[in-house]
């Protein structure tokens, strides 16, 4: 990592999503033979979501994929549940033990009050992982959830474990930064869960390093989920303006997203927190004309998450004895 410089703005003091104050992040990783997956999973703060749910929305790349919750976040631009990333067959498991984690703290779901909006996100591991093993457990997303604070393991863990990108080993990224906006400094982070792309087309800061490395361009596929937070305070319209510059950074990989991608944007502000029971909701938001820091921000820490999501990746060994290497080993 010391060779590249991921765009020009500052890092947070730990370079992860968690930099922004409340967010945690924790992993259940399942790794064992033909078992290659695993939960990752992202809390918005460590209060009670459902009654102190974050703005938010979301944004559809390319929708080559089975995530849930995203319908409910663009109607009513809020989140109220933790974030549950996991392999694509496992997204069911990754619900019900979302609800159950969400009734068990909040007697009045599906009673007194409405029911819940389980977010749930995925990738494809089926290159490493015995996926049609449905190998991921309601006591996994527990643990993942139960593990979240604000360090955590970055590459082949978690969700991230039976992951590929650019046909090398893939996982889960991580990046932040702070930016100033008149006089206020504010952090925005990226977590992602990369599974896309061809050796060919790779671009680390500028430099195409997959030439080099494959030479031979071929078929793009697979999919990357992106999750944004700040603790600026925005509308879920200004967060979806987010979402969209969520691609640049993708590109800035190499990615071209294909017609098989499920490329998908979920972003949340830990600020102007929604509470049950307000009739009024006075939330203070910053001017459109100044989101140009924020934009950057989330340009930068994508494309550096996704690199960091292959750097800091193990080489993994699975079903068939299939084998993605580390990035890391190679250069």
């Amino acid at each position: 990592m010391a060779d590249y410089r991921f765009g020009v703005m500052d890092k947070g003091p730990r370079n992860l999503i968690t930099d922004v104050p409340g967010v945690l992040v924790g992993h259940c990783t399942l790794a064992e033979g033909d078992i290659q997956t695993g939960v990752t999973a992202v809390l918005p703060h460590g209060g009670d979501v459902y009654h102190e749910k974050c703005p938010a929305a979301s944004h559809v790349v390319n929708g080559y994929g089975k995530s849930m919750g995203l319908v409910q976040i663009n109607e009513l631009g809020s989140i109220e549940t933790p974030l549950i990333l996991t392999n694509t067959l496992s997204a069911g498991e990754a619900f019900t033990a979302c609800v159950r984690y969400m009734t068990a703290r909040n007697e009045g779901i599906g009673r007194e009050e409405g029911t819940v909006n389980p977010v749930v996100l995925e990738c494809n591991d089926s290159f490493l992982n015995d996926i049609r093993g449905l190998h991921v457990k309601e006591e996994h997303v527990f643990r993942a959830i139960e593990a979240a604070g604000n360090e955590f393991e970055l590459g082949a863990v978690g969700a991230g474990r039976g992951m590929t990108c650019y046909g090398l080993k893939g996982g889960i990224g991580s990046a932040s930064r702070v930016f100033d906006v008149d006089g206020e400094v504010y952090t925005a982070g990226a977590l992602v869960l990369t599974n896309f792309g061809h050796l060919s087309d790779l671009v680390i800061c500028g430099d195409r390093v997959g030439e080099r490395l494959s030479g031979e361009p071929g078929e793009t596929k697979g999919s990357c989920i992106m999750i944004l937070a700040t603790d600026a305070p925005l509308s879920s319209r200004q967060l979806q303006r987010a979402c969209r510059r969520a691609q640049s950074g993708l590109a800035r990989t190499g990615a071209i997203t294909g017609g098989g991608s499920g490329e998908i944007v979920v972003a949340f502000s830990t600020a102007n927190k929604m509470r049950t029971g307000d009739h009024i909701w006075r939330p203070a938001l910053l001017n459109d004309d100044l989101l140009y820091p924020l934009f950057r921000a989330v340009t930068e820490t994508v494309e550096e998450a996704i690199v960091r999501s292959m750097l800091e990746a193990e080489s993994v060994t699975g079903i068939g004895g299939n084998t993605r290497q580390s990035l890391a080993e190679l250069i």
